[in-house]
């Protein structure tokens, strides 16, 4: 008969652990073909494993069902979810673009083989060095965030005597049901140009008159981890609403429509988000119901549902403490410098003992990080199996916004990233040690 523990476990493996993950013979988790143990025995901890095969069907799952719904389309990964240059080559391959909002990431995407004209340029505050760079290397698009960005992209084209290509992100004034710190569509967001204020309208009318401005298209995003169909439905019609306006009035040729991302993904066995194919099944045939001619090319714009499952945080409990009738915590050699969203968002997470299977009933622990901080706790009362120092705990899900925000904070070293495929294992990103991160400092004089 199979305990708490064995349902949960199994439970978790087949929806939110990278595809094909397993207990080996020895109950001991297995991510890529690879035994855990062996990764932190090798790698250290603690360690973020990243899954091949999982980012390739995770682009998949949106390249497919676009080439049959709608093939004028681009995939754009966006870069901020977690960037380095070897998911770069990878999401590259699968015939993605990328969605940067920094040069930093768009290096990142070049050094990792990504065509520049596959590239758009986010971002509320560019730098006026960050558009020139973005102009020089040849950018696909620019998607101007303001009136006074809008001023600034014209003047840097200007001057090194270039057309940029620009894409408007509108507010649409759509509310997506998320935390308050990623929704990014309602009317008070520092993101875009709203509807209502006529800022939308006015950037049109500015961009259709300059002369180094080439205006191709719309943008909008509503939000983040956001689970329902219809608001992006709402903002298909809306934002096709607001260019067949400006078609009329400015002459405005939409070529470029893009409705964002910010598709939900499962983090815990209660989550049920749509998949991939009902989020782009839902925007591809709202645009089709419009009957626009000629139809924009469309982007979709997915990070964390592309390489949050692909990712896992593998963490060495350590200190244990028991307090009598309030908790148990746990904790663990990470935290909040390699994962702040619990302490951010309030973010949820499901985990299991890695490396070995517990006949035990669940209890109810917090795991705690390593860091100073009472708000470090990764896991607040979570049923767990219990653990001894010394076990490795895993925790799913953990490819997106893990060490994309990761911090030194207390002075620690970022973990290191590894890459497995099919038994193999690839360092994407070394460990840093407490000599790199003195490298970081002037020396004083003594």
């Amino acid at each position: 008969m199979q305990t708490d523990a064995t349902k949960l476990d199994r439970t978790l493996l087949g929806r939110i652990f990278p595809i094909g993950s397993h207990r080996d013979s020895q109950g001991i988790l297995t991510i890529g073909g690879v035994p855990v143990t062996r990764l932190v025995d090798e790698h250290g901890s603690p360690l973020y494993v990243f899954d091949e095969e999982t980012i390739r069907a995770q682009c998949r799952a949106y390249t497919r069902p676009l080439t049959s719904n709608y093939p004028d389309s681009l995939v754009l990964y966006a870069a901020k979810a977690h960037a380095d240059p070897t998911v770069a080559s990878i999401v590259a391959s699968e015939g993605l673009g990328m969605d940067t909002v920094s040069s930093g990431e768009i290096r990142v995407g070049l050094a990792g083989g990504m065509p520049p004209e596959r590239m758009v340029f986010h971002g509320n505050n560019k730098l006026e060095r960050e558009i020139e760079y973005a102009l020089a290397v040849g950018i696909g698009r620019i998607v101007a965030d303001s009136l006074d960005e809008l001023d600034l992209i014209e003047d840097v084209a200007k001057s090194r005597e270039q057309i940029a290509p620009v894409i408007l992100r509108i507010t649409p004034g759509v509310e997506a049901h998320t935390h308050d710190y990623i929704r990014t569509g309602a009317i008070d967001s520092k993101f875009g140009l709203p509807l209502e204020s006529g800022a939308a309208e006015a950037a049109v009318e500015r961009a259709m008159r300059a002369s180094c401005i080439d205006l191709t298209g719309l943008h909008a995003h509503i939000g983040s981890q956001v689970f329902d169909l219809e608001p992006y439905a709402d903002t298909v019609n809306i934002i096709l609403d607001f260019a067949l306006e400006m078609k009329h009035r400015y002459g405005l040729n939409l070529r470029d429509f893009s409705p964002g991302g910010g598709f939900g993904i499962c983090y815990g066995e209660s989550d049920d988000p749509p998949d991939a194919h009902e989020f782009v099944t839902t925007i591809s045939h709202a645009i089709d119901q419009r009957n626009v001619t000629p139809k924009p090319r469309l982007l979709i714009e997915p990070g964390r549902s592309i390489i949050a499952r692909s990712g896992v945080a593998l963490y060495r409990v350590g200190t244990i403490k028991d307090i009598p009738g309030v908790r148990t915590y746990v904790s663990i050699d990470g935290g909040m410098a390699d994962n702040i969203r619990p302490a951010l968002y309030g973010a949820q997470y499901s985990a299991v003992i890695a490396n070995r299977v517990s006949a035990n009933k669940l209890e109810t622990v917090t795991v705690a990080g390593r860091y100073c901080e009472s708000g470090d706790v990764v896991l607040r009362d979570i049923n767990l199996p219990p653990m001894v120092r010394g076990d490795i705990l895993a925790i799913p899900a953990a490819g997106a916004y893990h060490m994309a925000m990761a911090s030194n904070y207390n002075l620690v070293g970022r973990p290191a990233t590894v890459l497995v495929n099919d038994g193999t294992v690839r360092v994407t990103r070394p460990r840093e040690t407490d000599e790199d991160l003195l490298l970081g400092f002037s020396q004083p004089e003594l």
